[in-house]
């Protein structure tokens, strides 16, 4: 099973305009049981009303899972960070700050 174009494109939301790149197809080759699933969750009897439609929900999922876990890594350090003492505190960049939240 061959999997259609990914579309992702700019757009405004309020006042903001958002610049994402080009539209993008991608294909992907799955076979068989994975390709038995897909066909099982779009079309008439599926969820989904095609591939391309299954694949960017998977995908939005997969950024929201990664975003979760992000978030509660913060949350996860914050009472560490207010109880430490003030000594403890040491300046960093933003770059450090980046990097260390990459783990």
């Amino acid at each position: 099973m061959t999997l259609g174009a990914v579309n992702i494109f700019d757009y405004i939301e309020g006042n903001k305009r958002f610049i994402m790149s080009r539209p993008t197809a991608m294909t992907v080759r799955i076979s068989g049981t994975l390709s038995d699933f897909v066909a099982a969750n779009v079309g008439e009897n599926g969820s989904y009303e095609n591939i391309s439609e299954y694949v960017r929900d998977l995908i939005r999922r997969d950024k929201e899972r990664v975003e979760k876990e992000s978030f509660d890594r913060l949350k996860a350090e914050l009472p560490h960070a207010f109880a430490a003492p003030e000594s403890a505190y040491r300046p960093l960049t933003a770059a450090e700050v980046i990097a260390r939240n990459r783990i």
